[in-house]
């Protein structure tokens, strides 16, 4: 019996054949086999993701022509799809970083909302339109300040302060437009930019939100205890710069960016120790020449760009044409926008040589990032090419809650076992596209699902997890609190409010 045969034998709702549970078990083989190559043998994320596809085109019956074809369309067409978009945002980050612009936002934020208020200013901040500055560097140039107002917050500050951290930065990494995870799971699902951004708002604000208050109230019930959750941080002379990974990814990918070296402390490995900072070069975030310029000026270009995308995304789902609106709200052009904006800011506020030094580590930064998302493409298609797709709308297609619940598992098991926010996301998404398209569910519930998912259980084995616990004073114990279950919370809500969204779209 062929496979398509042992499929129409299966949708009718007979016991899976042979032929059915092949399918399941060479991909099955083929993600473990990624995971062990990421994890146990230190593979970079690229090469394993590649191998990972290569088998399972050949295993699937693609053929070694087939195969390569399907990988090379996957990945050129994931990089049409969010290639410029990643360049785009990475620079106005380099810039934005280069410039000072976020500590002196968290301070005008402290003083419009109040010790009380700030945690969820800054949550919403960090979770939205900061997501274009890495978050390694996000940690270590805000830390400082968190540092200053956990003590106002009260006797759990510190915890509250971090698990904001946490809970923000991941959120949006993985849900938000411009963060690098929604943009790959965007490209990976064909999710027109502009819609994955309006909704993956609606998703992340009301998760963001309600996190950060499950979190402050178990904290201050006595979940936090700063004798045992708290220990001496790193000189704040140290903390003036951070290695630059992808963002969510394992220390085993670092791309480093900017005056730091990192190293692991008392001969531990693979970040599984405290960081120490070298600092090389002065301090990385700060503008280099003497020009204040207005904090509102600094984000502006940002600001009309993500307006100008959310614009241009209302329009589509209206269906109304309006020119002009259509080429000015491409997210293409929004961005690139948005970059020459804050690079004629940053013309006049650092001066011509510190700007080009800026531009120069964001296209470094983006190099990697480049190689993750088209190689993620090229899994995506290999996987959607084969037959997985039908075989899982007929046993998980009862109802649009079953895949959204799928993929959030696949998602978050991938996570656990690698420590990537992004990878997992895309992974997942990629294995559950066909599904989406089979049963008519719209591709973004798949994609906010794995999302949310990639969040769950951030452990040890992400650089993010360690950057927190150096930087924020936490002891190992602290950060499996305010990062691996305050960010394992985020998840779950925000997989409840995408099971809110499918009942509406």
């Amino acid at each position: 019996m062929g496979i398509r045969s042992a499929l129409a034998h299966g949708l009718n709702g007979e016991e899976p054949t042979v032929a059915e549970w092949s399918i399941l078990v060479v991909v099955g083989v083929a993600i473990i086999a990624v995971v062990l190559l990421i994890v146990k043998f230190h593979v970079n994320p690229v090469i394993a993701l590649a191998l990972g596809a290569a088998g399972i085109g050949l295993a699937s019956g693609l053929g070694a022509v087939g195969t390569v074809e399907t990988m090379a369309g996957g990945f050129g067409d994931t990089m049409a799809e969010a290639g410029l978009l990643i360049a785009w945002g990475v620079l106005i980050g380099s810039l934005l970083n280069r410039m000072g612009a976020v500590e002196r936002l968290v301070e005008a934020l402290l003083k419009a909302f109040g010790p009380k208020g700030v945690p969820y200013a800054i949550g919403l901040s960090f979770a939205t339109y900061l997501q274009t500055i890495f978050i390694d560097v996000m940690i270590v140039i805000a830390a400082p300040l968190a540092r200053r107002i956990a003590p106002r917050l009260g006797k759990a500050g510190a915890g509250i302060m971090a698990t904001m951290f946490a809970i923000s930065l991941e959120t949006g990494i993985a849900l938000m437009v411009p963060g690098i995870g929604a943009v790959m799971i965007a490209a990976s699902l064909g999710i027109p930019i502009g819609q994955m951004m309006l909704w993956g708002f609606v998703v992340v604000v009301p998760t963001v939100i309600i996190s950060i208050f499950i979190m402050t109230i178990a904290f201050r019930a006595g979940f936090w205890n700063p004798e045992l959750d708290e220990q001496e941080i790193i000189d704040d002379s140290n903390a003036t710069a951070a290695p630059r990974s992808v963002s969510g990814a394992t220390s085993a990918v670092p791309v480093q960016g900017g005056g730091a070296r990192t190293r692991p402390a008392h001969g531990s490995s693979d970040g599984g120790a405290v960081l120490q900072l070298e600092t090389e070069t002065g301090r990385a975030g700060a503008a280099a020449g003497d020009k204040q310029m207005p904090l509102l000026l600094l984000f502006t270009p940002l600001l009309i760009a993500l307006a100008l995308i959310a614009s241009g995304a209302v329009l589509d789902v209206m269906e109304l044409e309006v020119p002009a609106m259509q080429f000015l709200g491409s997210p293409a052009i929004a961005l690139l926008l948005g970059v020459v904006g804050t690079a004629l800011i940053g013309r006049w506020a650092l001066g011509a040589k510190e700007l080009e030094r800026a531009l120069v580590h964001g296209f470094k930064d983006a190099g990697q990032i480049f190689a993750l998302t088209g190689v993620g493409g090229a899994l995506a298609a290999v996987i959607g090419a084969g037959e997985l797709g039908p075989l899982l709308t007929s046993y998980f297609g009862a109802s649009a809650f079953a895949p959204i619940l799928l993929v959030w598992v696949i998602a978050a098991i991938l996570h656990i076992a690698v420590g990537s926010v992004t990878l997992s996301a895309m992974t997942a998404a990629g294995i559950l596209a066909p599904v989406a398209a089979s049963l008519g569910l719209d591709p973004i519930l798949i994609g906010l699902a794995a999302g949310a998912g990639a969040l769950f259980c951030i452990h040890v084995t992400s650089n993010t997890f360690w950057l927190l616990q150096t930087f924020l004073g936490q002891s190992v114990r602290g950060a499996l609190k305010s990062t691996t279950v305050g960010v394992s919370v985020a998840s779950i809500v925000a997989l409840g409010v995408v099971l809110v969204l499918s009942v509406f779209l």
